[in-house]
């Protein structure tokens, strides 16, 4: 059974996560799981999440999840505007909401960050190429 669509298309935060996505190396969009994702063999970026605390789920459907750098991860973890996303936590993602402060610079940091650690490496090196 096909899940229920958990975003709306004209939603213009995901318009903006869509630019900085797809304008990575073979980078395309597919909906999983009733939200959209951006990938190129591997999914490097879900645009909304959810996480369980105390037993409790909360959605975060402006959101984006993406596997950082490993360099940068510590300090991620750190700061409490990051969250761990239900299921794909234990696999080293992390959850960031959006909304209108905030800086499209640190989320296409963020998106490309996660790219170079899902995408070929033969995609990584096109993208230091341009």
């Amino acid at each position: 059974m096909a899940h229920p669509l958990m975003f709306s298309p004209d939603d213009p935060l995901l318009a903006r996560v869509r630019e900085i996505a797809c304008a990575l190396p073979s980078a395309a969009e597919k909906v999983s799981h009733g939200r959209p994702a951006f990938f190129t063999q591997k999914v490097f970026c879900y645009y909304g999440g959810s996480q369980r605390v105390d037993e409790h789920w909360i959605a975060h459907d402006a959101a984006i999840l993406v596997r950082p750098d490993p360099g940068d991860d510590p300090a991620l973890r750190q700061d409490p505007r990051f969250w761990v996303p239900a299921y794909l936590g234990p696999a080293g993602w992390l959850g960031i909401d959006l909304d209108a402060q905030t800086d499209w610079q640190e989320v296409a940091e963020l998106i490309d960050a996660s790219f170079r650690v899902t995408a070929p490496r033969r995609l990584v090196a096109e993208l230091d190429a341009r």
